[in-house]
């Protein structure tokens, strides 16, 4: 998760109170002074202020809601839309056109308000390059230029800027580096290239920068390691680099990062007590090693933890009986996408509050844990393509009354689907396909009327008949039983689940006719009865249906 608008209104409100407190001041005074008609003498830099401000607007190539109209002779520019200035010399110390709908580029004559202290373009359409005479803007603190077109890189001499305190530029179309030279902006609370183009590594320069609270890099294409040097950034609150190539290991600098709340990235051994969310997702942590997971022994004390997604790494290694020591505040653990071997620890069961747990996508082996059954607050399971997942499905699973979503998929898992899967009262998806499943199908399971997104249970060795329970389930959108050894004949109820779009039960050995009660299923779109020993004509509603998009009879296939 990227940092919000919200945070950046709290961030410039935390910043600008006293700003705002001058400006309305000196409002009021000119106006006063106008009321009157007392003349404001214009001095040297008023007419450089006044000439840059109208090279500003000749830059402006769209101007949808005329917010320019105001600049013009006729007024004193202090009095612009947009324009602000000090009272003591009447010279431009905010320029505000956020949001105004104003397209063109960005006139190298800003860099001539010399008293500017807050320039905020954001949410506009300006295009081509930030001028390098911004840099010369001494007095700048507020620098916003978020959600426009802006492209090129980053002048480096932005580091002249030594006042700088918040700097946002997401969402453009930069490329390049960042500057190393901007480590010198001491004075620096907020700090966002988010959503841009940029490559290289991280400068360590940027640990210079103590009094960085938000720091966003995320979603460029950054590569290299972390800098231990931002391990300094003791008041850092905001950090996030997902969505990049970073790789490496995370340095042991970072354990200083103690005021981190919102962190979107690999840590080890932190001591974080007010880490909420650990998000890093989609990035090149890890490097397939035996070591890569230690860093989870280090979370232990995270006593507010209610987040850990690691998904789509390169993580490797053995997930350590440490796991158990997370904070039982936990909700949602995701460790997706990975090399991860080894079994489930069983100290899984300590996390009693948690409602998500993706481990699929691993190497995970052996079997799924007995004590899996007290997570009974989990909603969504998810286990599939492991691959050598085996043994059976613990009976225990029937104590996950809450869950809506099982799967187990793409494992090794042998035995009887387990009776106990009717207690799932919520369950609204279950896909236990391709596995080495046995016996017959449970009529408590294929009953269960909460199902209503899918039942998968192909690809498996389930044997006996598909029984007339299964027409329990009215909102059942795809059924998949195919490539078992299912016999008997198919249940005239099948019909009666009317919202159901696929049904696969190719590959078996059922017999008799095609029920003619599936005329009713009007919405059906993929149906499969393929390779099974099924007698009597094809009915002519399956070549009637205008819904279906596939259908495969006899080992035949018709497209329609």
């Amino acid at each position: 998760m990227e940092l919000p608008n919200k945070h950046l209104i709290v961030f410039s409100s935390f910043f600008l109170v006293y700003v705002e407190v001058i400006i309305l001041l000196s409002c009021f005074n000119l106006q006063g002074l106008y009321s009157v008609g007392l003349a404001v003498p214009l001095v040297s830099g008023n007419n450089t202020d006044q000439q840059a401000l109208l090279e500003f607007k000749a830059k402006i190539t769209g101007d949808q809601l005329s917010v320019m109209h105001s600049w013009n002779s006729s007024i004193h520019f202090c009095q612009w839309h947009g324009v602000a200035c000090g009272r003591r010399h009447q010279r431009v110390t905010r320029l505000e056109l956020q949001f105004q709908k104003l397209t063109g580029s960005l006139s190298p004559n800003v860099g001539n308000l010399s008293f500017l202290r807050v320039l905020n373009l954001a949410g506009n359409s300006f295009n081509n390059e930030i001028p390098q005479e911004i840099g010369h803007l001494r007095r700048l603190e507020i620098f916003q230029l978020p959600n426009n077109s802006i492209n090129g890189k980053i002048p480096s001499n932005l580091s002249g800027c030594s006042k700088l305190r918040g700097f946002d530029i997401r969402s453009n179309q930069l490329t390049g580096e960042i500057p190393g030279l901007l480590g010198l902006l001491s004075k620096l609370k907020y700090l966002s290239f988010f959503n841009n183009s940029l490559t290289g590594s991280i400068p360590p320069s940027l640990g210079n920068i103590s009094s960085l609270e938000t720091l966003v890099l995320g979603k460029n294409e950054l590569n290299g390691v972390i800098p231990g040097s931002l391990g300094q950034l003791t008041n850092l609150s905001f950090f996030s680099i997902a969505e990049n190539a970073i790789s490496g290991i995370v340095p042991v600098s970072i354990f200083n990062l103690s005021k981190i709340t919102n962190l979107i990235l690999a840590l080890t051994r932190f001591k974080l007590d007010k880490l909420s969310r650990l998000r890093i997702l989609k990035n090149h942590f890890g490097d397939g090693g035996v070591r890569d997971l230690n860093f989870l022994c280090s979370l232990s004390n995270t006593a507010k933890l209610e987040e850990l997604d690691m998904g789509q790494n390169n993580f490797g290694g053995v997930l350590p009986e440490c796991i158990s020591n997370l904070s039982s505040t936990i909700l949602f653990l995701a460790i997706l996408q990975n090399q991860i071997l080894g079994r489930i620890p069983a100290g899984i069961e300590n996390l009693i509050n948690l409602e998500l747990l993706d481990a699929s996508n691993n190497l995970l082996s052996g079997s799924i844990p007995l004590v899996i059954g007290r997570l009974q607050k989990l909603k969504k399971f998810y286990a599939h393509y492991n691959h050598f997942l085996s043994g059976p499905i613990p009976p225990s699973i029937g104590n996950l009354t809450m869950v809506t979503q099982l799967y187990l998929n793409s494992n090794n898992l042998q035995g009887n689907i387990p009776r106990s899967l009717v207690n799932c009262k919520s369950l609204v998806a279950l896909d236990l396909s391709h596995n080495n499943l046995n016996g017959s199908i449970p009529p408590e399971v294929i009953g269960l009327s909460s199902l209503s997104i899918l039942i998968n249970l192909s690809s498996n060795h389930l044997t006996g008949m598909l029984l007339v329970e299964v027409g329990n389930l009215k909102n059942l959108s795809s059924l998949d039983v195919s490539h078992n050894r299912l016999s008997g004949l198919l249940p005239n109820n099948l019909g009666s689940r009317v919202r159901l779009e696929y049904l696969f039960l190719d590959g078996n050995l059922f017999e008799g006719p095609i029920p003619s009660s599936l005329s009713s299923l009007r919405g059906l779109m993929a149906l499969d009865i393929s390779d099974n020993n099924l007698t009597g004509e094809i009915p002519e509603f399956l070549v009637s249906f205008g819904s279906l998009q596939y259908l495969n009879y006899l080992s035949m296939i018709l497209r329609v």
